[in-house]
């Protein structure tokens, strides 16, 4: 992009609003906005990380350092879930070199999918991912795109029982599959999460996804905050709003991550970068205040007419 996110910092700065960037989590560290996983209690950061593109680097130690440096961050800052796939790459390769070398106050939450059909390819494709992460269990396991969901929930419920997982979940991040998410959302008592995408400019999730999951006590994952880069896209050499500030934003991705993290039905939203100003600018959404109904539908308009 011609105009990255530190410039939108750098214009804020010539208007002065550099003054408040340690109050959003440049400087030092405020207690993070945090969710409750409904069927559990467990309390955990309203912020992930996602790995989609951003950690498949393959064998490259140099890019290898970057992402050990940017998940290094993510923990100083707070974060813990840690979401990926099989089908991202050699995200989970990295993810588990990263790891060896990384420290945390809290153990990091580890959630993976399983993308492939059949039992069997299935259970092989999970253990090669605990192998990647070096994990000894994950925390979530989710089927991926609803990609043969009904043989893969009885090996989920087999492997939480065993204590080899400790949540099941679903995830889309397509809208045409929506119709089948909602019916296995309203229909699998076993599930614990749901991920699906839900941004402030893609709200279809508010119609039906968000009050079914908050019906159903089912924890939600947002993917896609940004859609795939193209808000960015359309901010590129956009000021933020003047008041701004009255929900302690610093930048577009907080302003776009706060917007959905103050939505009731939400757990925790992952973004992905491969930049440790990203992350820490990210992370930054975390803290201070959130936009409560009044403010989420004045941002929804000020995007509308950007």
């Amino acid at each position: 992009m011609s105009c990255t996110r530190r410039r939108f910092i750098q214009t804020l700065a010539g208007a002065g609003a550099s003054m408040l960037l340690p109050a959003y989590g440049y400087e030092f560290p405020i207690p993070a906005i945090t969710r409750t996983i409904p069927k559990s209690g467990e309390v955990i950061p309203a912020l992930g990380m996602g790995t989609w593109l951003t950690f498949a680097v393959g064998g490259e130690p140099d890019k290898i350092a970057v992402r050990t440096q940017v998940l290094q961050t993510f923990f100083d800052r707070g974060g813990r879930l840690i979401d990926s796939s099989p089908m991202y790459g050699t995200s989970e390769t990295v993810i588990g070199e990263c790891l060896k070398q990384t420290r945390w106050k809290q153990p990091p939450l580890s959630a993976t999918k399983v993308w492939t059909t059949g039992w069997q390819q299935g259970m092989r494709q999970m253990t090669r991912s605990k192998h990647l992460w070096g994990v000894k269990q994950f925390d979530l396991m989710q089927i991926h795109n609803l990609l043969d969901w009904e043989v893969h929930l009885e090996t989920l419920k087999a492997w939480k029982a065993e204590g080899k997982i400790r949540y099941i979940g679903v995830t889309t991040s397509h809208g045409r599959r929506h119709q089948e998410l909602i019916h296995i959302m309203q229909t699998v008592d076993a599930l614990d999460f749901v991920q699906f995408t839900y941004n402030i400019e893609d709200r279809e999730a508010e119609q039906y996804l968000l009050p079914i999951a908050r019906e159903r006590k089912l924890a939600v994952i947002i993917n896609r905050p940004f859609q795939g880069g193209e808000l960015f896209a359309k901010i590129r050499n956009k000021p933020l709003p003047p008041w701004a500030n009255e929900i302690d934003c610093g930048a577009w991705s907080q302003f776009f991550l706060k917007f959905i993290i103050s939505h009731p039905a939400v757990t925790c939203a992952i973004p992905a970068t491969s930049r440790v100003d990203h992350m820490m600018e990210n992370m930054g959404a975390m803290n201070l205040r959130l936009p409560d109904t009044s403010m989420r539908n004045k941002m929804i308009q000020y995007v509308k007419i950007l």
